[in-house]
């Protein structure tokens, strides 16, 4: 019942198509009472020319014929045709929306999970469970058929009824004592694909520290590990199919020559008639075509739910809870940003931030600063709402960031992080994702102010150069001017730069600092720094020390009032 449950989470996308659904079941049932006939038709052909009534035997054939030509031929291929255009549309439904609901997780998801499983489920999985919609129906066309049959039989003889019946009830206990085992053996199998697919990206995007550091063989060394366990549990599966398709394979012979001899019984002693007993030669291959069907649903069944299980953990928030936006929107932002009686940690972790206090004013540059460790950073992620505190407030001109849309909240802040993410599409294309209607011009506006026009002009493509995965063509100091153009196209009212010239050549980090002025003239810039002499002089510098403000005012009179910066300057000098 729990499994079944499960499946009713694709009704939403099913529901659609109900009617061409069930069109397709009629065919199949159609199709599968046609089948009934075959038997029966073909047992008073030979009946009748046993008899020398050889109109019969034409009326019989010829009815056959008709059948097979046109339901087998015409109407069972529409039904199949229609059937695999549906899967594919729901196919693609359904690796859109798990895609989709993926990037409404928040934050810890993906820290939690490795990109392997989450790209696992968003394809692999939602794949597999569209594609099982034809096994299904005909599964259960088989089922309908051979119960239609069954009664038949049971009409004729019921010994052979019974026999089969009994038959029957072997193979439902075999399913019952070997489907669980093929679920967990799938499930565990799905794991290792997961930690496969994790380590084959996090090789892809890390191949040039995986080159420069000499840890190839590592990293090849750790691959054999995964894929011995992989293939470990690979081999554990088979195995259990395999010895499950013994006893299936057994019970279908014995079925067959069962059956045939108890027939040739009945026969003898005049209990069924020439036509029954043709019949039932082909009537008991449907039960072991039932039997083969419902060995191959059984293993195709135990792949599906373990993947309807894994899509409805992200499609049903079973896992995590989706971000929650407010209704408020700011359209004429000032960049007033306050922390109100803050606290934060991360999981399993002590108090990042306890009773955070701090008013941020615009048309400042300003700065945070301190040691590793004591929550910088961790301010940037609670303006951004990556996180958010478990107790206190944060505004943005007074309403508090939870109550604000996500159109309001992700436009009016921004942050250029120490290596920012680009995508691998054209400089013009990175532009365009944040607005389509944004004009060469606009772009190239954009690209001057962040200084980096004279290096797109010695490109040989100009705007329309593909930057490579990560911007992986890109130096450190162009990804981060890049992101500031991206930003000021953006038309962000608070920036925040995160580490952004940490490891940056003087040139760059000049070329940075730079725009920082210029956009601190009327936004709100706030900036994370290690490197003390990137923010000498910055309007306002906080000193931020075990989770609080421990010390605020300009460098001057920081060197002289606080001694935890001074240790930091004197450390850095040195």
């Amino acid at each position: 019942m729990k499994s079944l449950k499960e499946f009713s989470a694709l009704w939403v996308f099913v529901k659609e198509y109900k009617w061409k659904f069930i069109l397709i079941i009629i065919i199949f049932i159609m199709t599968g009472v046609s089948e009934v006939f075959t038997g029966y038709l073909n047992g008073a052909a030979i009946e009748a020319i046993t008899n020398m009534n050889i109109k019969m035997a034409l009326i019989y054939l010829g009815t056959y014929l008709i059948l097979a030509l046109i339901i087998d031929s015409i109407i069972k291929t529409i039904g199949s045709s229609l059937l695999v255009k549906i899967e594919n549309i729901l196919t693609r439904k359904l690796c859109y929306y798990t895609y989709k609901k993926s990037l409404d997780l928040p934050a810890l998801a993906f820290e939690e999970k490795s990109s392997g499983e989450i790209i696992n489920r968003i394809i692999n999985d939602a794949e597999s469970l569209s594609f099982s919609f034809a096994p299904l129906l005909s599964m259960l066309t088989s089922i309908l058929t051979s119960a239609v049959i069954l009664v038949y039989i049971f009409i004729n003889s019921w010994i052979i009824g019974l026999e089969l019946i009994l038959f029957i009830f072997i193979l439902y206990v075999l399913l019952r004592k070997y489907n669980p085992l093929l679920k967990q053996a799938h499930r565990d199998r799905k794991d290792y694909n997961d930690k496969i697919t994790s380590l084959v990206t996090e090789s892809v995007r890390g191949i040039r520290e995986i080159k420069t550091l000499g840890i190839k063989y590592s990293i090849l060394s750790d691959s054999i590990s995964i894929i011995k366990d992989l293939f470990n549990k690979s081999l554990y599966e088979i195995n259990i199919r395999k010895k499950f398709n013994i006893f299936t394979s057994a019970l279908k012979a014995i079925m067959e020559v069962s059956i045939f001899i108890t027939c040739v019984i009945l026969m003898y002693y005049k209990q069924i008639n020439l036509t029954f007993f043709v019949a039932m030669t082909y009537y008991v291959y449907r039960y072991v075509w039932l039997i083969e069907e419902v060995n191959s649903f059984s293993q195709t069944y135990q792949k599906v739910t373990v993947a309807i299980g894994r899509v409805n953990e992200i499609l049903q928030n079973k896992l995590y809870e989706d971000e929650k936006f407010g209704t408020c929107s700011l359209d004429n932002p000032v960049g007033i940003i306050e922390f109100k009686d803050v606290f934060f940690n991360y999981p399993n972790e002590e108090k990042t931030l306890s009773g955070f206090n701090l008013v941020i004013e615009p048309n400042k540059k300003i700065a945070i600063v301190g040691k590793s460790g004591q929550g910088k950073t961790t301010l940037f992620n609670l303006i951004t709402r990556i996180f958010d505190p478990s107790e206190g407030q944060i505004l943005l001109d007074g309403i508090d960031i939870k109550d604000l849309t996500e159109d309001s909240l992700r436009k009016n802040i921004s942050i250029i992080r120490q290596e920012p993410f680009i995508f691998n599409r054209s400089i013009m294309d990175n532009f365009k994702l944040l607005d389509s209607n944004l004009t060469e011009k606009e772009i190239k506006k954009y690209i001057k102010m962040a200084y980096l026009d004279e290096y797109i002009s010695t490109l040989p493509d100009k705007y329309n150069t593909v930057l490579g995965e990560g911007g992986v063509n890109l130096s450190g100091g162009q990804k981060q001017r890049l992101s500031i153009a991206r930003t000021l196209a953006k038309k962000s009212k608070v920036i925040l730069f995160d580490e952004a010239t940490s490891s940056l050549d003087n040139q760059s980090q000049e070329y940075i600092k730079k725009s920082i002025d210029e956009l601190a003239d009327d936004h709100t810039v706030i900036i994370v720094a290690h490197r003390l002499s990137t923010i000498i002089d910055a309007d306002i510098i906080h000193v931020v020390d075990k989770g609080k403000i421990v010390a605020s005012g300009t460098h001057k009179q920081l060197l002289k009032n606080s001694e935890i910066y001074q240790k930091l300057y004197e450390t850095e000098s040195l």
